[in-house]
């Protein structure tokens, strides 16, 4: 069963305050707190496109990534790391 659109939505909106909140106090580059948040925004995201497309079978233009599918590119992002990326679809 799909959460409310709007719910997902207050949840991103909320991972992405946490992360912005982890970045400002970071104490490392490999800061585990940040990296949580980074995580938790992909996560966030995805429940929000899911709920969204459930409820309006609609889609945003953003898409979650993993370094698997980084493999088939080469371009300037291939030393991120290994966690997911989000990425900006333009039509």
């Amino acid at each position: 069963m799909s959460i409310d659109p709007r719910v997902a939505l207050q949840s991103l909106t909320s991972a992405l305050e946490e992360h912005l909140a982890a970045a400002t106090s970071r104490r490392s580059d490999a800061d585990p707190a940040v990296e949580s948040a980074y995580i938790a925004i992909a996560d966030a995201f995805e429940a929000y496109e899911e709920a969204l497309y459930d409820a309006y079978s609609e889609v945003t233009p953003l898409v979650i990534y993993d370094d698997d599918d980084d493999d088939d590119e080469d371009g300037p992002d291939d030393d991120l790391g290994e966690e997911d990326d989000l990425e900006v679809v333009r039509n």
